[in-house]
């Protein structure tokens, strides 16, 4: 049982609310863990490391995982078990946005698994869980035994009324401009993630450094007043490392057949050459080192790196670009016949293949976490195959990496994006990555703008988006900023800077980095830099497809939207759905309607048909007054009073026989048939029902 005489509180101000961190109440079995509250939003963070390293691991075990417990919000979980199930994609992107700013941090050589949970316990709308969590994890490692280099802080910052906000509540957040994540240490920026409406470059990096001010002041805190208190000594532990005489040794046999290998721009031909001479790096010191391969591969890993970094810095670039050379580009639209919109974006080695649906904006996806987000009208997939990348892997369902790149490209295009009543369809955009050697998520951006554009979708303006990549000596601080990364450079590189926005401004940008945080000065290169290549990526799609097509597909569904009283919803969808589903049946149609009376009618082939229902749902959602004219059909009659006709569905009224003609009728049978389509007149409304003149009989 813990001890509660030790437990501990701790309080700051955190951007205008008081932050509360409770240690030692909770979860006393973990190497480190807290609670954290800020207003009702409560969030528990717990971390734990194995007591040793994981056999013939070669990369860092951490695993990350964010737990939405839908009781934080009041809520039972859906489905039959009425239980959390699978991470949503909102969950597995904030454990993404926890991981980032924490795994530059751990030392190298560290194999034991460290396991990051958070977990949100309590919600409140106005106060968003997900810097509390990520907060919460740079407590917990720090006051545990783990070995690690923080603390950090985490700060989302908007942009309301030209003014930075950070921690905005649920009305900022729906006027802000800019959405940014944002995390670092007292020293420097390690992880960015943001959604923009076109802002400017300037705007972005005010919004960065902005940040960063909190950011500052929450390390300080963590650092000096509860660390001292109550964090635990750190573990003394023997890091996997490479002997300095084997490592020599590799060196001084091995370094010039590696780089003779690598003086080549051909990437098979490199390849090639790379894997013959490290193969006869291994056999050469299989002998010497039989029991240390592994040490000689990282000791080659760690040649090859230096190499590549060295001819970076003397710019030049392992396909023989320029720094600041976009690769060659492609493209091509409108390849998938009888799909609504399609294009391919070929930048280099990378292909994405876009492809864009139409469909009614009751197939928007249905949301349940957390936030207030109920539905999504604009959604964007990734996929990620093997064969781009020539690995022989069967297909799975998507992970975290793929969800991650998808969220990237949606909030790249969201902002451009027409309102439903612009444009009154849900729209489904699939990145299907052909091949892959760096920046594929940029690829996704620029080809699904032109799947949108080949679709129709009027977008407020094309958005293109490019990778940049950075080499930086940390001894001496010099730095090289490189465009338009590709695979080997992202691998032996320091940083993933990807900027994607339209020609007016920036609407997205994801930073993830390897070293210990960026300066302001290398993020305003590159962000620079990145605007340059994105203006001249845009050219080239411009080449391809110039302005949005002016019709849909055929194959596209047809949509018309308009608005009844809400009052009237009953009447039209009818006992059972008795009256709406005989309106589907007889114009061939689809047909939504929303609780506050917005109607979506949908067909496919001639828009007459959608108009028709459009009429009819009118028809019967007006209240009928006294001269409005109807074309009906005659439903009943009776032979010396009159024909009662249906003027619309669920509605009729009677033409009395005097009302048949200006000349005498004997008998209604005379005049009128049943099934006559007919023109009538309300010429009175009483208590006992409507009273109709015949205009006319119709062919």
């Amino acid at each position: 049982m813990p001890n509660l005489n030790e437990a501990k509180v701790f309080k700051t101000d955190y951007a205008g609310r008081e932050l509360v961190v409770e240690i030692g109440k909770y979860a006393e079995q973990a190497n480190g863990a807290c609670l954290v509250r800020c207003g009702d939003t409560v969030v528990h963070v717990s971390v734990c490391m194995s007591e040793t390293a994981r056999e013939g691991m070669d990369f860092f075990p951490l695993s990350v995982d964010y737990e939405e417990k839908m009781f934080a919000v009041g809520k039972i979980p859906g489905g039959f078990k009425k239980r959390e199930g699978r991470a949503s994609d909102k969950a597995i992107l904030t454990s993404r946005l926890i991981d980032r700013p924490i795994r530059p941090l751990f030392p190298k050589g560290i194999f034991n698994d460290v396991v990051v949970v958070a977990t949100a316990l309590s919600v409140d709308p106005d106060i968003s869980p997900e810097p509390l969590a990520m907060v919460g994890s740079s407590i917990a490692l720090s006051i545990s035994d783990i070995p690690w280099a923080g603390p950090t802080g985490s700060v989302v910052v908007g942009c309301v009324d030209g003014k930075y906000v950070i921690n905005p509540n649920v009305e900022e957040r729906a006027k802000s401009t800019i959405h940014l994540n944002l995390a670092g240490t007292s020293d420097a920026i390690l992880m960015i993630e943001a959604g923009a409406n076109e802002v400017t470059d300037a705007e972005m990096v005010g919004a960065i450094m902005f940040g960063h001010e909190e950011i500052k002041k929450v390390c300080a805190w963590i650092a000096s007043e509860i660390v001292p208190v109550v964090g635990k000594p750190k573990k003394e532990m023997e890091f996997y490392h490479i002997p300095e005489d084997l490592d020599a040794a590799v060196k001084a046999y091995g370094y010039d057949k590696l780089y003779a290998a690598l003086d080549t721009f051909d990437r098979q031909e490199r390849q090639a050459k790379q894997a013959a001479a490290e193969a006869e790096i291994i056999e050469h010191f299989k002998e010497i080192y039989p029991d240390q391969i592994r040490e000689v591969k990282d000791s080659i890993y760690y040649i090859v790196k230096g190499i590549v970094r060295a001819k970076i810095f003397d710019g030049v670039r392992p396909d023989g670009r320029k720094l600041d050379e976009v690769r060659p580009i492609w493209c091509e639209h409108g390849i998938l016949p009888r799909v609504h919109g399609s294009a391919v974006f070929t930048r280099g080695q990378t292909q994405a293949i876009t492809t864009c649906t139409l469909g009614m904006l009751g197939e928007a996806q249905r949301m349940e976490g957390l936030d207030e987000e109920e539905e999504k009208r604009y959604m964007h997939q990734y996929n990620f195959p093997g064969y781009s990348t020539g690995e022989a892997k069967a297909l799975r369902s998507p992970g975290r990496r793929e969800i991650g790149h998808g969220a990237l490209a949606e909030r790249a295009l969201v902002p451009v994006i027409p309102s439903p009543e612009e444009f009154p369809y849900a729209i489904r955009v699939v990145s299907d990555i052909y091949s892959s050697n760096g920046s594929s998520s940029m690829a996704s951006v620029c080809g699904s703008t032109m799947s949108l554009m080949d679709a129709g979708v009027p977008i407020k303006a094309p958005v293109a988006g490019c990778a940049m990549g950075l080499v930086k000596d940390q001894e001496t601080g010099k730095y090289v900023i490189m465009t338009d990364i590709q695979g080997l450079e992202d691998f032996l590189g320091d940083m993933d800077f990807k900027v994607a926005g339209t020609d007016k401004g920036i609407t997205a940008i994801q930073m993830d980095i390897k070293i210990k945080g960026i300066s302001e000065q290398i993020m305003l290169d590159a962000i620079a830099k990145a605007q340059l290549a994105r203006k001249h990526i845009l050219g080239k799609m411009l080449d391809c497809i110039p302005e949005v097509k002016e019709e849909l597909s055929v194959y596209a569904p047809k949509i018309v939207t308009f608005k009844i009283n809400p009052e009237k919803i009953g009447d039209v969808v009818g006992k059972q759905g008795k009256v709406i589903n005989k309106i589907i049946e007889q114009t061939g149609t689809k047909i939504d309607i929303e609780e506050d009376g917005t109607v979506c009618i949908a067909c496919y082939g001639d828009i007459a048909n959608a108009n028709r229902a459009k009429a009819i749902v009118e028809s019967i959602a007006h209240d009928p007054e006294v001269g409005d004219m109807f074309v009906g059909v005659v439903v009943r009659i009776l032979s010396k009073v009159g024909a009662f006709v249906e003027f619309a569905p669920g509605k009729d009224g009677m033409v009395h026989i005097s009302k048949l003609s200006e000349q005498r009728v004997n008998q209604v049978e005379d005049v009128l048939n049943i099934g006559d389509k007919v023109k009538v007149e309300i010429i009175k409304i009483g208590e006992k029902g409507i009273d109709l003149r015949l205009l006319e009989k119709m062919d």
